[in-house]
């Protein structure tokens, strides 16, 4: 897993609540357990129209947000059924952030095992962020998870945040569990040379 350290980036506004799974990825494209692939499928019914070619009113269609590293949206993000494959596509399609006044519990959890933050702001900042990003396309921020800070490029915006410790810890190194129980390769060797 990718490190996550500092992270700067276009910010994508999606200005909608209760963005449920299904939204994020349709059922009909899980088909696969590896976690790439899934990028092209980000919000499929509202990137394209039913020929397939893409709508251009959709805003990661739009060139200022096409390459967005943060998505900002409303409550209750990551809602309805547990699938990982939901931040797997928003990783795959470069999304690292996702930044909304709350998130699905599941949703939440499952975002900290594939390197993706969730970062709950409060709601009224999330609303400048939402109102910026919009209004001035191409707008930055960023997100320092070692300073647990977030801010734009000229400061106006500036909010501490904070985050789990072991959460943290993982992100920053770039540790899933499999990750974590590697850390202990050596232990677990000798147990299974003992063992045998």
């Amino acid at each position: 897993m990718e490190p996550f350290v500092k992270l700067e980036g276009v910010v994508a506004p999606l200005d909608a609540v209760n963005v449920d799974t299904d939204m994020i990825i349709p059922a009909v494209y899980l088909k696969s357990i590896a976690r790439t692939g899934f990028g092209p499928h980000l919000f499929d019914r509202y990137r394209y129209h039913e020929d397939g070619s893409e709508n251009p009113d959709f805003m990661l269609n739009q060139d200022a947000y096409r390459n967005s590293k943060i998505l900002v949206s409303g409550p209750n993000f990551g809602c309805g059924s547990s699938r990982e494959h939901a931040p797997w596509a928003l990783e795959d399609f470069g999304i690292r952030c996702v930044i909304a006044p709350s998130f699905a519990d599941i949703f939440y959890n499952n975002c900290f095992k594939n390197g993706l933050l969730p970062l709950p702001l409060p709601e009224d900042t999330v609303r400048r962020i939402i109102d910026k990003s919009r209004s001035h396309p191409g707008f930055r921020l960023v997100i320092d998870l070692e300073a647990q800070q977030v801010r734009d490029t000229d400061e106006e915006i500036v909010v501490d945040f904070e985050v789990d410790e072991f959460r943290r810890y993982c992100l920053l190194n770039g540790l899933d569990d499999i990750g974590l129980t590697l850390q202990h390769e050596d232990a677990i060797t000798a147990f299974e040379a003992r063992q045998s």
